[in-house]
């Protein structure tokens, strides 16, 4: 692990951004923590954490600003709601959500922006579009990160996860990770999508390229590095 930047976490109360905090501290890696409620962040991680907080919304640029200061790196796990009414739309989250906090990520000075994504989002046609075309969305806000953080002197990764479970600890499983969103199905345990998240910081080949990702046997692993030089090596995307 050679990493010794900021990290933010967007999305950290959520259940992916909930992992992908206790691998950062796993590592021992100093990370702030951008959040909707500060209550249920403190619930959640305890008040050691109180003063790593940020609290707002990716809807206000004034927040996103407050977040980003003095962030290197960006994991953003963000999401909207699609099943309550009440919470915004996809494409306020999703899509807007995510292209406000790389562009300011990005004006603040940040130099990795890692976004967490999903499955099929190429697919117009899938099932989970009848749902504010959310895959969709997601691909929108996929496309602005690569085109903010794809140029010289920053650096972006997209995960793009099968459907997420809570089943095992991180590192138990072989893992299939691919390129060019050609993995038609599979199931993937959050903590191990936070742990790819959190190795991206520091492996080289994860860097520029959007991987999908699923996972396979039970087997402990020690890293996911292998699997981000395996796709790295073919660049299909």
């Amino acid at each position: 692990m050679q990493y010794n930047g900021t990290v933010l976490v967007a999305g950290a109360t959520g259940r992916t951004g909930q992992w992908i905090v206790r691998r950062l501290q796993h590592y021992g890696i100093d990370c702030r923590l951008f959040v909707r409620s500060g209550e249920k962040a403190l619930e959640t991680f305890g008040p050691e954490l109180v003063d790593r907080l940020s609290i707002g919304s990716v809807q206000n640029e004034a927040e996103v600003d407050a977040a980003v200061k003095r962030a290197d790196a960006v994991i953003c796990a963000i999401g909207g709601n699609v099943m309550d009414p009440e919470s915004p739309p996809p494409s306020a989250i999703d899509r807007d959500g995510v292209k406000r906090l790389a562009a300011r990520a990005k004006a603040s000075g940040v130099s990795h922006f890692i976004l967490v994504s999903s499955l099929a989002v190429t697919r117009p046609d899938h099932p989970l579009n009848k749902y504010g075309s959310v895959l969709l969305m997601k691909l929108e806000g996929e496309d602005e990160v690569r085109r903010l953080f794809g140029e010289e002197g920053h650096r972006y990764t997209i995960l793009r996860p099968g459907g997420l479970i809570d089943e095992d600890p991180p590192l138990t499983h072989t893992m299939l990770f691919d390129t060019g969103d050609r993995l038609e199905t599979g199931k993937i345990n959050r903590c191990d999508v936070a742990e790819a998240a959190v190795e991206a910081l520091w492996i080289p080949e994860a860097r520029n390229l959007t991987f999908e990702l699923i996972q396979q046997e039970n087997e402990p692993q020690e890293s996911f590095e292998k699997y981000f030089q395996m796709v790295n090596g073919d660049k299909k995307e």
